[in-house]
């Protein structure tokens, strides 16, 4: 059982938003020397216990970000050209980074399996970024996080337990 659950994880993060976004800024100013250690504990223990295919809010609200090699390793698999690939699934944002034109994730099945698993976006295998080294550099990343992923929840509280300010 997913905890907390969906219905659950906007409230909660709304709730937490200004405790979270203190700690973060506390966390800038003065970085723990095991950190990146402690974040790769956190982040490996969670993630013994979720599943992420009970879940899939992050393929269904959120879409990310593609760089070239991901477009050229997907294009290829999908059997198209990258321009192809690109006119199919991907628009330009703001930010002048191709994403995907619509959300929930085109590749995401009716079970949450993802039909291009084995060469994803590498922002995909790397979500919900937790285990990432100087953590401290992704705080904003991991705020908005919070409110998608109830892993990344639970893993922000575990390091407020662990690493009190």
């Amino acid at each position: 059982m997913l905890k907390p659950s969906l219905n659950e994880i906007q409230k909660l993060a709304k709730d937490k938003h200004n405790e979270n976004k203190k700690y973060f800024d506390k966390l800038k100013k003065k970085v723990p020397k095991n950190l990146d250690y402690v974040m790769q504990e956190l982040h490996e223990n969670e993630f013994k216990k979720t599943n992420c295919l009970e879940c899939a809010n992050c393929c269904k609200t959120t879409g990310p970000l593609f760089t070239s090699a991901d477009i050229e390793r997907i294009a290829k698999f999908l059997k198209l050209k990258p321009q192809q690939f690109i006119a199919q699934y991907l628009r330009i944002d703001e930010e002048q980074d191709y994403v995907l034109q619509n959300v929930p994730c085109t590749f995401l099945d009716h079970e949450n399996y993802c039909m291009i698993y084995d060469v994803r976006p590498k922002a995909c295998r790397e979500f919900p970024h937790t285990d990432r080294q100087k953590f401290h550099q992704i705080s904003n990343l991991t705020l908005k996080n919070v409110a998608i992923c109830p892993a990344t929840y639970n893993i922000v509280e575990q390091m407020k337990k662990k690493l009190p300010f």
